[in-house]
């Protein structure tokens, strides 16, 4: 019996959900001290499901997270072994393009998109240079994959450990 097109989304989908959370480690672009903010929250997913991660922000050297303080890195070319990670994406599009074209050039496999952080050209762009690429319509909500929604489902789906804080 052939497989539709439904099925062929949802196997593409669990493979990078898959590659996605088999990063040792991730990184968040757009992190933020600013609890109102979707940067902020999606760190904070991060850390309260003891996920090793890294926050990216060019503007700011700290940020405070769950009433901790953590260093900021620039960009992706200052991580620490690029192709460690898997890169959260909640930045503008137009950021999100340049951020994307650096992540790739360094080595980062993965990268999840959230919600309006992409145009269809970024969101073709990641589908075609990275490994895994979570982004678009699907996962449980009504905007597309989102972490905070999705996340848990990704994590099952992987077979990653985690806990909750």
């Amino acid at each position: 019996m052939p497989t539709t097109r439904g099925q062929k989304q949802t196997a593409d989908m669990e493979a990078a959900l898959k590659t996605f959370f088999a990063s040792p480690k991730f990184a968040v672009a757009g992190a933020s001290s600013d609890p109102a903010k979707f940067g902020h929250r999606v760190f904070a997913w991060y850390l309260q499901h003891s996920l090793p991660a890294t926050p990216l922000n060019p503007r700011q050297s700290k940020i405070t997270v769950l009433g901790t303080e953590h260093a900021t890195i620039a960009s992706p070319a200052k991580l620490d072994v690029p192709s460690s990670y898997s890169l959260s994406v909640i930045t503008p599009p137009a950021v999100t393009k340049q951020l994307l074209k650096e992540a790739k050039d360094v080595g980062v496999p993965a990268v999840w998109l959230q919600p309006g952080t992409f145009d269809q050209e970024v969101l073709d762009f990641a589908r075609r240079e990275f490994k895994a690429a979570i982004a678009g319509d699907g996962g449980r909500g009504g905007e597309g994959w989102c972490v905070l929604v999705d996340g848990e489902g990704g994590l099952k789906t992987a077979g990653r450990e985690w806990s909750r804080l």
